[in-house]
């Protein structure tokens, strides 16, 4: 088949690498403009003397043209955050697929790692879909699950779990189709859960809540825009913290109010339990540990996060 693998970043590089590890017939590849930072999946598309096409965006009438002059087979979409219009996709024989990080129909949008560990979630994984008109609404060819473990971040989640398994099977569900052998399953709307893009407004941490809801909230939120409160009147961003106390019997303490100084940083009082902040940052400056950040500032005992 004739392919044009649509991508960026690293993800996007090791897919198309996998893909032409296989023997895949890739015509031209299309990427981001340039930023001024490293794109590995332009740099590989260069090296390997793809034709390569960097639009403004994917509606962009040059992407229509260009993409009917290599008359694709299939179009693969490997970590693409604009909108592939339909016209395009009819331009390949088989349309196009994509690859998202979640069990669809669940978690659909552009956070859906983030969400999964926010809401508390222990299982995720990834999914082949075909692409059509909707946002993660296509036909499934593959999926596959992986664990989220406790200590999960969406970097962690990412990097040692989705990445790869992700380039896996976006080579195999190509290598399906070229056979005649890809399944269209189709997604059940009454399974459906569609998520917004993560931003500040959803990551303000509300310490009346039990502590794993604020533990789940920070390690969704990393590593950006990273889960805030106001401390002395300042927004201060918590990148790493941990469980520290489920008290059951104890009084309760006020919600927010720094309990003691550990050595790995400071413990806050929760709705119910305690939290150990390990990792934070004033907006501007450096990310330092909680105990650094503590002993200049002269954080105590007694005060309060809200």
């Amino acid at each position: 088949m004739r392919l044009v693998v649509i991508g960026q970043a690293p993800f996007g590089r090791e897919c198309l690498q996998a893909l032409v590890n296989q023997g895949e017939n890739v015509v031209g590849a299309i990427t981001v403009p340039d930023t001024g930072r490293p794109n590995p999946f332009k740099e590989l598309a260069l090296e390997l003397g793809l034709p390569l096409l960097q639009p403004r965006r994917l509606r962009d009438a040059e992407v229509y043209e260009w993409v009917k002059f290599r008359n694709p087979d299939l179009l693969v979409l490997v970590f693409v955050t604009d909108f592939v219009p339909p016209s395009v996709i009819q331009l390949a024989t088989h349309g196009g697929i994509n690859y998202h990080p979640s069990l669809l129909p669940k978690y659909r949008g552009g956070n859906a790692i983030a969400w999964a560990i926010i809401c508390g979630e222990r299982e995720t994984g990834v999914t082949i879909h075909y692409i059509d008109e909707g946002i993660d609404t296509g036909d499934i060819i593959l999926w596959e699950s992986v664990s989220i473990d406790p200590d999960d971040t969406t970097v962690t989640l990412y990097y040692n779990k989705l990445f790869p398994l992700g380039v896996r099977l976006v080579a195999e569900a190509v290598r399906l189709i070229r056979e005649g052998k890809a399944p269209r399953i189709p997604q059940d709307p009454r399974l459906a859960s569609y998520q917004p893009l993560l931003t500040e407004k959803h990551t303000c941490i509300d310490w009346r809540q039990p502590v794993h809801h604020v533990y789940n909230l920070i390690r969704g939120s990393v590593p950006s825009p990273a889960a805030h409160c106001t401390w002395r009147g300042r927004k201060l961003l918590i990148h790493e913290a941990r469980p520290w106390r489920l008290e059951r019997d104890d009084p309760p303490l006020r919600p927010g109010r720094v309990v003691s100084l550990e050595e790995e940083g400071f413990v806050v009082a929760t709705g119910w339990g305690q939290l150990l902040v390990k990792r934070v940052q004033v907006p501007g400056g450096p990310k330092v540990p909680a105990v650094e950040f503590a002993a200049g500032e002269g954080l105590a005992p007694g005060e309060e996060l809200c």
